[in-house]
């Protein structure tokens, strides 16, 4: 058994050592494993061993018990984990509790999901979450399984005296092979967080390690990060400025790396002190607000207990809108930042020179004339001794007017900064990043060096599917041979259907949703026609309300009235989504057919730039799903010329041809 096994449970031991040991031995086993305990949770384990002491006796003696165990994607704890024989038992125990609610159900959802989709060792396990209300009436024993046929249960809902009974009936009715707890034990947990469970879990302490995979089916992240923090370490010591541009696959990672190193280096009295930029007002809205309302939670019981005003101002200082940033360091157009190291991410949409000058100008400086990359740069320069600017680069994925791609940045090391070493990921040549000519410049500078390890070619988002990206940017090439190939390698892992019918989609997606599994539509900002299905894209929804309140929450995305644009999801994922496709792309044979609706009519899209930004806003829509997706292109409508069928048909038609299946009505 592994040191590392050994530290994801607080106690552990077979049955009939856990039948023979005194519960105060048990206890302090318990209490030693944590760093402080409340009397409520003392009483609360009591319960449970009690409970427990009950049920397992005419068990498998040699079948294990895990008390505590710990989940750091979700910074979370299960109560208590079994494993006998055949089954993985989850048990989440409300102690005193006479109801089920919806959040407890949802809770030992997760658990269960976690380990069968992240735990090595127990993919292939039949697991059986249960939920104990200890105090509520009996309950039915119906065991269910789902449509997923994963070999994972719907959780039981019991009462204290059924759990012996809970147990024996799916020992009895499931089929299997033993578990073998050695194996187990040493399985590699291999996390995929969300953005939002990455922020919580790095800010809460858990290093990039314990929440990310690292098999060698994926790239680590921690390699990069080790990357990073070299080239941060020899500026340092050496005095010297640099650039590093790391690039990845839609969904990589990036950001968790960027996260992942302004995190270790929070405090403005370390001289590594780092800031985390974003020039994506959603993203930094929503992590901000999550992280406070975890950082409130966790000082709740304490008495460092914190209003909210006072967690998001604690966190802006973590997560930073680079526009702010920007204005700040105008503000004080001499000094250097406080900070010696800057992390922006999604630098590839940073302003140009035109877009950059236009905005100034209405602010009422007419006469500033610096892109927003050389204007970043030159604020780290200020400093004296030493100063990195790390530039987290997506590909495809700019969406506005104005967004300058890398070329901008490396412009600006050419022509003002000559001096500033500049480290690469060779990948920067890729077609998406639109940096061939500019990593031909590069390749001519004696001060710029080559690093593999800082790109991340695997996606992390879709831990069901690593070829998602690759499968989107095939379809949105026309590439339809080789999307097909790929797209038969996603399917048992990775659904993607296809519907003419909104309402079926949003079926679909309650379907597929188990426990918290977050789920919604999302559409084009330019999708100005699907106000006939209750779509209106001119109706903008407040991002930390759609990603982080919970079903009960009209505004929330699991609701399905609202739904997100492209400006409103990058960076951000769900589990489930439903992508539906308007008139403003349409598929011919002979290419794309980019389209705006401009007062009563669609009209064509001609500037090659503008149509860039339409084909990306649907590759960022297409690649945030973490599961799986249905794509709805509607049925026209003769007696509407602004849906006309043959707007909507051939695009069907196209999907449908790639082999994606048509779900009924």
């Amino acid at each position: 058994m592994s040191s590392q096994s050994i530290r994801r449970w607080y106690y552990s031991s077979s049955i009939q050592e856990f039948l023979d040991q005194p519960t105060e031995y048990i206890l302090g086993c318990l209490s030693s494993a944590s760093t402080s305990v409340e009397n409520s949770q003392l009483n609360a384990w009591v319960s449970q061993i009690a409970l427990l002491r009950k049920a397992l006796p005419s068990f498998n003696p040699n079948g294990r018990v895990y008390f505590e165990y710990v989940i750091p994607r979700l910074g979370k704890r299960i109560d208590c984990v079994l494993l006998i024989d055949h089954v993985l038992f989850v048990l989440e125990f409300k102690v005193g509790e006479v109801n089920f609610g919806t959040n407890a159900i949802d809770q030992v959802w997760d658990y269960a999901l976690d380990l069968k989709n992240f735990h090595e060792s127990s993919h292939a396990v039949l697991i059986a979450p249960i939920l104990i209300a200890t105090e509520s009436s009996a309950g039915d024993l119906k065991m269910q399984s789902t449509r997923h046929g994963d070999q994972l249960l719907v959780p039981m809902q019991i009462n204290g005296e059924q759990i012996g009974e809970a147990i024996l009936k799916c020992l009895a009715c499931l089929d299997g092979n033993p578990i073998n707890t050695g194996n187990w034990e040493a399985g590699r947990y291999l996390p995929t967080p969300t953005i939002i469970e990455a922020a919580r879990a790095l800010y809460a302490g858990h290093s990039v390690e314990q929440i990310s995979r690292s098999d060698a089916g994926a790239t680590n992240l921690s390699r990069t990060s080790v990357a990073i923090d070299s080239i941060i370490s020899d500026a340092r010591y050496n005095n010297k400025k640099a650039v590093c541009f790391v690039t990845g696959v839609p969904g990589s990672g990036k950001t968790l790396v960027g996260l992942d190193v302004a995190n270790r280096h929070m405090s403005a009295k370390d001289e590594l002190y780092s800031v985390f930029l974003s020039g994506n007002a959603p993203l930094v809205s929503v992590l901000r607000e999550a992280l406070a309302r975890d950082l409130i939670q966790q000082t709740s019981s304490s008495e460092k207990k914190i209003r909210l005003g006072e967690a998001r101002d604690q966190v802006s200082a973590f997560i930073q809108n680079v526009h702010h940033f920007r204005d700040d360091c105008l503000r004080d157009s001499s000094r250097p930042p406080v900070e010696h190291v800057a992390l922006f991410d999604e630098a590839q949409r940073a302003w140009n020179l035109a877009q950059t000058s236009k905005f100034m100008a209405k602010r009422g400086d007419a006469g500033f004339n610096q892109s927003e990359p050389e204007f970043l740069i030159s604020c780290l320069n200020r400093h004296p001794d030493w100063a990195v600017v790390v530039c987290l680069v997506g590909g495809g994925q700019e969406i506005n007017t104005g967004e300058a791609g890398i070329s901008e940045w490396v412009d600006a090391l050419f022509n003002r900064f000559p001096d500033w070493h500049v480290y690469v990921s060779p990948e920067l040549s890729g077609t998406e990043y639109r940096a061939a000519e500019v990593l031909d410049q590069l390749k001519r500078r004696s001060n710029v060096s080559f690093d593999q390890t800082l790109h991340l070619a695997t996606s992390m988002r879709s831990f069901r599917a690593e070829k998602l990206s690759e499968f989107v940017k095939l379809v949105l090439n026309l590439e339809r041979d080789s999307a097909k190939q790929i797209l038969s390698g996603l399917d048992s892992k990775y659904p993607i259907v296809l519907t003419r019918s909104i309402e079926r989609a949003k079926r679909w997606l309650r379907e597929q949703a188990r426990g918290t599994e977050r789920y919604g539509v999302v559409v084009s900002s330019q999708a100005q026609r699907l106000k006939p299905h209750a779509i209106d894209v001119r109706v903008a929804i407040n991002p930390v309300h759609w990603f982080l309140h919970d079903k009960e929450d009209t505004r929330s995305s699991f609701y399905l009235e609202d739904v997100a644009t492209e400006f409103q999801v990058q960076g951000l994922e769900l589990d489930w989504t439903a992508v539906v496709w308007d008139g403003d792309l349409r598929f011919s044979e002979a290419g794309w057919g980019h389209h705006e609706f401009v007062g009563t009519r669609w009209r064509n899209v001609k500037a090659f730039e503008r149509k860039r930004y339409l084909e990306n806003a649907y590759r960022v829509l297409l690649t945030r799903a973490r599961q799986g997706m249905v794509i709805v292109v509607p049925e026209g409508d003769s007696g509407d010329p602004t849906r006309a069928a043959n707007f909507y048909d051939p695009t069907f038609n196209y999907f449908s041809s790639l082999g994606l299946p048509v779900l009924d009505k």
